[in-house]
């Protein structure tokens, strides 16, 4: 069965602008997006799908929220249905908290997004630095979406691969969607919508404090 953890590790697993030129293609696309974005805000829904067991049909779980973020390293992922939780980085740590649960999972920040997708939103805005971990290639356009495909340098993380939708506005380049292949065959896929370019976010939006009465866990 799905738990409400796994579908927040795979958000995290995942896991957000000058005007386009004539070049437009997915790459140029995330180079604009990660040298002019510095905070973002969208709602979003996240479909998770099972590997699926021999003669069945793939299992799906859908949740959805609002992302915050602002770079380098600062992120929120509000989860609002179909459980609340929340997924903080605020720079050296990760929190993940469960209020049904009363538990809180601590993890140094660093270390659990090193080699993700994530660090595409909220890392470096050098397009260089990110091509030292990640093999970055341009697809061909499709459903109104620039897209670029992510593959982890080091073949022995959790993700096994990734895809980012990028599509233009007035504003410049957004985030439209981020697909993830985990390395146990289970795929994610984001799709962002509303998505705010270099909106004030408040300072505590990115930071967590522990409500009274829960268990902090640090792995």
């Amino acid at each position: 069965m799905f738990s409400r953890r796994l579908m927040l590790q795979m958000a995290l697993l995942a896991l957000p602008f000058a005007r386009a030129h004539a070049q437009s293609d997915g790459l140029a696309l995330l180079a604009q997006f990660l040298q002019s974005v510095r905070t973002g805000r969208a709602t979003f829904t996240q479909v998770v799908t099972a590997v699926p067991r021999a003669g069945q049909v793939p299992r799906q779980r859908t949740s959805s929220g609002v992302l915050e973020f602002q770079r380098p390293g600062r992120f929120r992922f509000s989860y609002q249905k179909p459980y609340e939780q929340t997924l903080v980085a605020d720079g050296q740590t990760l929190w993940l908290h469960d209020p049904d649960l009363q538990q809180v999972t601590a993890r140094a920040q660093a270390q659990a997004l090193a080699s993700t997708p994530l660090a595409l939103v909220v890392g470096s805005a050098d397009l260089g630095a990110l091509q030292r971990e990640f093999v970055l290639q341009a697809e061909p356009g499709q459903a109104g979406l620039q897209w670029v495909t992510v593959t982890p340098r080091l073949p022995d993380g959790q993700i096994r691969q990734a895809r980012l939708g990028l599509r233009l506005s007035d504003q410049g380049p957004q985030l439209g969607v981020l697909e993830l292949l985990d390395a146990l065959g289970q795929r994610s896929v984001l799709t962002f919508s509303g998505f705010e370019i270099n909106p004030t976010l408040r300072p505590e939006s990115f930071v967590f404090r522990v409500p009274a009465g829960t268990d902090v866990i640090r792995p």
